[in-house]
């Protein structure tokens, strides 16, 4: 059909009620636990009891212990932070160095090695734990039995969290930051070189502010999926649980409007952070432009 035809009632109103059924399907299950956030019942969902902040800011001593009073989940809640801060630095170091061998080296298996990336992207965070976790714990077993050294980061805990995010995510940095490298144009670099710029300077003036947008992308990417793992990290956590273990594991308790709060501050943080790399993303690519 051509666009500049007008088209007939029934197919736009059928464009309307699915686009508000898709919205509602992706957006009302996050509203309503928003909005029973502030729910003045012992239970996270209808029917609606009043106004309250007490699962915010609430304490012990008023009867509810609010999400702010939570050490317990404060604590994991900075864990979680501690964790993606690592996997975000790893991922996109890792991401930029994998991006330039792909890009511009050439050997032997390469095409085959670039296949290879891909595959913990395939296998179910589950089986991808239970890997590393056998596998860590047998090399940490075999040093053990040898020369008796004690390799703690190989057992569970947040060592082992970090690497088994990391096993996965620094394969998406990698494909984020090899498509900006590979529209990059290396007469650019060239150019340089014949002005007698040595490679240090090049990589730093040049094509590091090309790839800048790229990287914050890769890392935004990064800290998020990192923050949210919960299959993965549950096969590798030790003492110190991270959020979304820590939430299961109240889940399965019990669960109370303090899992609500926690739910909408990590939407209100996720939703400000995606902004301002985005932000800071385009600024990079305007600037490169420029």
């Amino acid at each position: 059909m051509i666009a500049s035809l007008p088209r007939p009632l029934w197919l736009r109103a059928s464009t309307v009620l699915y686009g508000v059924a898709f919205f509602a399907f992706l957006f009302l299950p996050l509203v309503v636990v928003a909005v029973f956030a502030f729910n003045d019942a012992p239970y996270p969902a209808p029917p609606w009891r009043g106004f309250t902040l007490d699962w915010f800011f609430g304490h012990d001593g008023a009867g509810r212990s609010g999400l702010f009073a939570d050490r317990a989940m404060l604590g994991s809640l900075w864990t979680s932070v501690v964790v993606a801060t690592w996997v975000t630095l790893l991922s996109v170091l890792v991401g930029t160095a994998n991006a330039f061998l792909i890009e511009r080296t050439q050997f032997r298996g390469k095409q085959a090695l670039s296949l290879l990336m891909l595959a913990p992207l395939v296998i179910p965070g589950v089986i991808l734990g239970i890997s590393i976790l056998a596998f860590a714990s047998r090399i940490a077993n075999l040093a053990d039995d040898l020369w008796g050294l004690e390799l703690e980061f190989l057992r569970p805990g947040l060592p082992l969290v970090v690497l088994g995010q990391f096993s996965y995510i620094v394969s998406i940095a990698t494909l984020t930051i090899t498509a900006r490298l590979k529209r990059f144009d290396v007469t650019l670099e060239d150019a340089a070189y014949n002005l007698g710029a040595s490679r240090a300077a090049v990589f730093r003036t040049i094509t590091l502010p090309y790839l800048k947008p790229a990287m914050i992308g890769s890392a935004a990417i990064s800290f998020l999926m990192s923050f949210e793992n919960f299959n993965t990290t549950l096969m590798l956590v030790g003492s110190d649980a991270p959020l979304t273990v820590m939430m299961y594991g109240r889940m399965r308790e019990g669960a109370t409007p303090v899992l609500n709060a926690v739910s909408l501050l990590l939407m209100v943080a996720s939703a400000l952070l995606a902004l301002t790399l985005m932000r800071g993303s385009r600024s990079g690519a305007t600037d490169t432009t420029n």
